[in-house]
C-alpha cells in the first residue's frame, strides 16, 4: 500500500483575494483552525500563501495594524505544488529540502487542497501501525 498526495489531502483551506485585509484573514484562520491562507487573484487563480508565520514576521514584530495589512503585501508568491499523484514520500521530501510545512495538491491543474507536515506526520503513525499489525501476523505460528 503506497499513501499518495490525494490520500492525505486536507481539502478544507481557506481563500482569500489579495485585498482582504490580515485582521479578517486572522479571524477566519482562528474560527477555523488553519495556519495559512491561499491568495488568490481577482480571476479566482492561486497567486501566493500567507502563513501564521507572515502575521508574526511582517505584522506583529514590526508593530503594524492588521487592518490596513492587505494580504497582497505579506503573502509569499511562490506557491509550492504537488501532484495528487505524488507519494507521500516524495511530498515529506520537497517539504523538508524547502524547509516548509505545507504544500498545495493540485489535480488537473486546479487546487484540490494541502498537504501539512502535522497530517504526514499523522498519517505515517497510522500507516506504521497497519504495517506492524501485518508484520505481527505474518510471524504467529500457523498452528
Amino acid at each position: 500500500m503506497v499513501l499518495v498526495a490525494k490520500d492525505i489531502v486536507e481539502p478544507d483551506f481557506i481563500s482569500l483575494g489579495r485585498e482582504a485585509n490580515a485582521l479578517d484573514a486572522a479571524r477566519q484562520m482562528k474560527e477555523k483552525h488553519h495556519g495559512f491562507i491561499v491568495v488568490i487573484s481577482s480571476k479566482g487563480e492561486p497567486e501566493g500563501m500567507v502563513t501564521e508565520w507572515d502575521f508574526l514576521a511582517k505584522i506583529v514584530s514590526e508593530g503594524r495594524d492588521p487592518s490596513s495589512v492587505k494580504l497582497g503585501e505579506i503573502m509569499s508568491p511562490s506557491l509550492v505544488t504537488v501532484k495528487s499523484s505524488d507519494g507521500i514520500d516524495s511530498v515529506a521530501k520537497l517539504m523538508a529540502e524547502r524547509g516548509i510545512r505545507r504544500v498545495l495538491v493540485t489535480q488537473d491543474e486546479k487546487i484540490i487542497g494541502a498537504v501539512t507536515s502535522r497530517t504526514i506526520l499523522r498519517r505515517l503513525e497510522e500507516y506504521v501501525d497497519k504495517i506492524s499489525t501485518q508484520i505481527a501476523r505474518l510471524q504467529a505460528p500457523l498452528f
